[in-house]
C-alpha cells in the first residue's frame, strides 16, 4: 500500500515508481514536482482556498486537476485536510494500454507518450471531469498504487513556475527517457 506523507516534498519522492491508472492505460510515474500549499508562492493554494483549488484543502489521496494552455494537469493531494500540499505528476512511462495511449498521442515515440504533465493526462485519458477523484478507491476511474522501488532519484528546480522557481522540488527517475526537458519560466518579482 502506498502511504502519502504530510509533506509534498516527501510524498514526491515516494510517488516515483508508483502506478497511475485510468481505465486500460497505466503509467509508472517518472517525474513529479512538490507544491507546499499556502507556504509556497508557486502553489495554486498559496492565497488560500478557492473554487478552483478546493480539493487541495480536502483530505489526502484525491486528484487535483486544473487546465493550463488547453491541457489538463493532475496532482496528488497529500497533506492533511486544511493544509493543501500536492504533487504534480509531470511524466510517466506507459506500462499498460500502450496502443490506446498511441491513439491518443499519434506520431509520438513510446518513451514520450506521457512526457510532460499535459501529455501524461492525454495519454491516460484524464480530464477535468476527474477532478476530486479518490485515488485509493479501487472503484475510481483513476487509481494510484505502489509500484517499483526507484533507487536513483535526481532533483532540481521546478519547471515553468515564475515564483519560487529555484526550489529543488522537482524529482525524477535518473536516466529515464520519459522525463521532460527542463524549461525555466520567466521570473517575476517574488
Amino acid at each position: 500500500m502506498l502511504e502519502l506523507r504530510d509533506s509534498a516534498i516527501e510524498t514526491a519522492r515516494m510517488l516515483l515508481g508508483a502506478v497511475l491508472r485510468r481505465g486500460p492505460v497505466a503509467v509508472v510515474i517518472t517525474e513529479v514536482e512538490a507544491y507546499e500549499g499556502e507556504r509556497d508562492p508557486a502553489s495554486h493554494a498559496y492565497r488560500g482556498p478557492t473554487k478552483r483549488n478546493a480539493v487541495m484543502f480536502g483530505p489526502p489521496g484525491h486528484l487535483y486537476c486544473y487546465s493550463m494552455h488547453g491541457h489538463t494537469c493532475c496532482n496528488v493531494v497529500c497533506s492533511p485536510e486544511g493544509d493543501a500540499a500536492a504533487v504534480l505528476i509531470r511524466a510517466g512511462r506507459v506500462i499498460d494500454g500502450i496502443e490506446l495511449a498511441r491513439e491518443r498521442r499519434p506520431g509520438v515515440k513510446d518513451d514520450w507518450l506521457a512526457r510532460g504533465p499535459g501529455c501524461l493526462t492525454k495519454a491516460l485519458g484524464i480530464t477535468m471531469a476527474d477532478y476530486g477523484t479518490p485515488l485509493f478507491d479501487p472503484t475510481s476511474e483513476v487509481t494510484l498504487s505502489a509500484g517499483q522501488r526507484v533507487w536513483q532519484i535526481d532533483c532540481g528546480p521546478r519547471v515553468g513556475v515564475s515564483r519560487a522557481h529555484r526550489e529543488p522540488w522537482r524529482f525524477w527517475v535518473a536516466g529515464d527517457k520519459s522525463v521532460s526537458a527542463y524549461k525555466r519560466a520567466r521570473t517575476l518579482r517574488e
